[in-house]
């Protein structure tokens, strides 16, 4: 017996409890080069998308493809998303819903590197310690993750 993925069942189980509270259902979706999505909104790799029967037309949640047809700056366009790729759906409201991992295509499985070696320097410097050097500091500002209960 094949394993079948859960998420499919889960996408479509958050998105029905969205539209039966009135809830606006958001699916974020780390961009992959074979995607049909309007490149223009993604931002760190990623695209939020309103899901709703209101915002889309011709929604198929299927149990390998996202498909639907949604207005962007008054365009229409057709978008097709693995659902491999959908990394969370959640409600615009409460923020409610659920978190996923992200699932490599086998296209994109990390091939292993072979590591290369480098030459020392041998400048009159390379005894000294640079004491002066601080540990890079992280980003200010809040984080764009948030917790789901």
């Amino acid at each position: 017996m094949s394993s079948v993925s859960t998420k499919p069942y889960l996408i479509r189980a958050i998105h029905e409890w969205c539209s039966d509270h009135d809830f606006t259902p958001y699916l974020v979706v780390a961009v992959r080069g074979e995607m049909q999505v309007p490149m223009e909104y993604v931002k760190n790799g990623e695209i939020v998308l309103n899901i709703s029967y209101n915002a889309s037309r011709n929604l198929n949640l299927g149990n390998d493809y996202v498909s639907f047809s949604a207005r962007f700056n008054g365009v229409s366009r057709d978008i097709m998303i693995p659902v491999g790729a959908v990394v969370s759906i959640f409600s615009r409201e409460n923020g409610e819903g659920m978190g996923f991992e992200y699932e490599a295509p086998p296209e994109e499985t990390p091939v292993a590197s072979t590591p290369t070696l480098q030459t020392a320097s041998t400048s009159h410097d390379a005894g000294k310690e640079d004491d002066d050097d601080e540990p890079p500091r992280p980003p200010a500002g809040r984080s764009h993750l948030r917790v789901v209960k």
